[in-house]
């Protein structure tokens, strides 16, 4: 697991539960289906099944990977639009080129994170890198999307490119977990994420045997993605393994927990923490769209058919094609 780790002793600490707090109890456990998205790169929905109620402000996570490409197999999305949300790409292994018809763009690297406003709209390309597309490698990552209330619906775009260095990072009370704060806050400390809705992002790496309780805002909704390892959600220690997601109910703090022996190529249990503020709106989605109306679709559809949404640059990225395929 290449995100950023740090020695957790050295680290300001979360602070402990106390009695007049309520702990969240767990509303339900999903296993993520499988999936291909872009050119053909593997995926698990992780939000698939789960009622909106439960998830708002959040559309859907693709956990990307784990997957370790041979020469030449490394995929991406080529151009395409979006409009009405915002995407959060956090990479854990690997590479990718991001570019927009709006400025933003750069290189994700690993433990870094991208974050793209689509607003009124735009169009992008994310891709692997030449060298990664050429000689393989590993590939392992997340990409999150927002959605935006409907006063920023139409806002500019923008772009945030948060290198790995930029993360906030936190030990549990005992100093045995590693938080990592990508946007909103932790008990009182802030992540670099800059968001139009009230949302906390965190990947947190429980060691075995380990106990993580940390603090959660109560007007938010939470969830936990198990990305590696094995342990229990909640107080009442409800079994969850990789690949399942975690929807908590109401309360002050979350609890995480790492079984005693992990798998051999896992090291502790990986979590991603995700919370927000619901916007309490009308949401309808239709592949890279995110409105509050049919007729804000149907119109979002019609802008870039009509080349509303930007058109691709002179010096574009394109998919990189490996030498022999040409």
């Amino acid at each position: 697991m290449a995100a950023v780790t740090a020695d957790t002793m050295t680290l300001p600490r979360v602070s402990r539960a106390t009695i007049e707090e309520r702990e969240r109890v767990v509303l339900a456990v999903s296993t993520a289906p499988a999936g291909f998205e872009g050119e053909g790169f593997p995926v698990r929905r992780t939000m698939a099944g789960i009622d909106y109620r439960h998830l708002d402000p959040f559309i859907m996570m693709d956990h990307m990977g784990e997957v370790d490409y041979a020469a030449g197999e490394p995929k991406g999305t080529a151009w395409h639009p979006h409009r009405g949300f915002e995407t959060v790409t956090y990479l854990i292994e690997g590479q990718f080129v991001h570019q927009d018809t709006h400025g933003g763009g750069g290189v994700i690297t690993e433990g870094a994170t991208q974050w793209m406003t689509a607003g009124a709209g735009l169009l992008h390309i994310e891709t692997p890198p030449e060298r990664l597309v050429e000689e393989g490698g590993l590939f392992h990552g997340f990409q999150l999307w927002v959605n935006l209330p409907a006063q920023d619906k139409f806002t500019a775009p923008a772009y945030q490119g948060l290198d790995a260095g930029q993360v906030l990072l936190l030990a549990s009370d005992d100093g045995g977990s590693l938080i990592r704060v990508i946007a909103g806050d932790v008990d009182g400390h802030v992540g670099p994420g800059s968001t139009h809705t009230p949302i906390t992002v965190a990947h947190a790496s429980v060691s075995p045997g380990g106990r993580l309780s940390l603090p959660w805002r109560r007007s938010f909704n939470a969830l936990a993605y198990v990305m590696a390892g094995s342990g229990t959600v909640g107080a009442e220690a409800r079994p969850i393994h990789a690949g399942q997601l975690a929807v908590f109910g109401v309360g002050d703090r979350v609890t995480l927990a790492a079984d005693e022996t992990q798998d051999s190529r896992t090291a502790a249990l990986e979590v991603i923490l995700l919370g927000g503020e619901p916007i309490q709106e009308p949401m309808v989605h239709y592949g890279p769209f995110v409105m509050n109306t049919k007729e804000q679709l149907v119109a979002a559809l019609e802008d870039y058919q009509g080349g509303r949404l930007g058109t691709i640059p002179p010096d574009a990225i394109m998919p990189h094609v490996p030498r022999g395929r040409r």
